[in-house]
């Protein structure tokens, strides 16, 4: 029998409801499709303890040809040069496909962080989603699709 491997998928915290769509579940994204358009949820903590999980939903999200990427951050608390190299990562893959990843973010804080590592030009983030993007569906037993922050 082979050796057993390690889950990096966190328990997410109590209150919070597990991630769905391609990706393993996990505490700080969720995927899911809106009509031409993946969108990966990003909520909580991203640094180089968490990183990695937004990173394993950013792979998938941007594996098909012409994927078109849409990164909600609006739910994300704190976001270190390692969420960045996730961004930056996932951008160069999605462009390498024919496609193309922008963010949503309506925090002053993020719009900073990408200036002072000189990505706004890269990043400009949006402050909502496109018009044109369907709503999250919620689930058959009401709740919300995703814990706010």
């Amino acid at each position: 029998m082979p050796p057993e491997t390690h889950d990096r998928a966190a328990d997410p915290p109590e209150g919070t409801a597990a991630a769905s769509g391609p990706a393993p579940a996990n505490p700080y994204a969720h995927s899911r499709r809106a009509g031409s358009y993946t969108v990966v949820e990003v909520s909580g903590e991203i640094d180089m303890a968490t990183a990695g999980f937004v990173d394993e939903h950013l792979d998938t999200a941007t594996a098909a040809p012409e994927p078109d990427v849409l990164v909600d951050l609006r739910g994300v608390t704190f976001f270190d040069c390692s969420g960045l190299r996730v961004l930056c990562r996932a951008e160069s893959r999605a462009r390498a496909r024919g496609g193309r990843l922008r963010i949503v973010s309506d925090q002053p804080c993020m719009r900073t962080l990408l200036r002072a590592a000189g990505l706004l030009s890269r990043f400009p983030p949006l402050a909502e989603p496109p018009a044109e993007l369907p709503p999250p569906r919620r689930p058959e037993n009401g709740s919300a699709p995703h814990p706010p922050p």
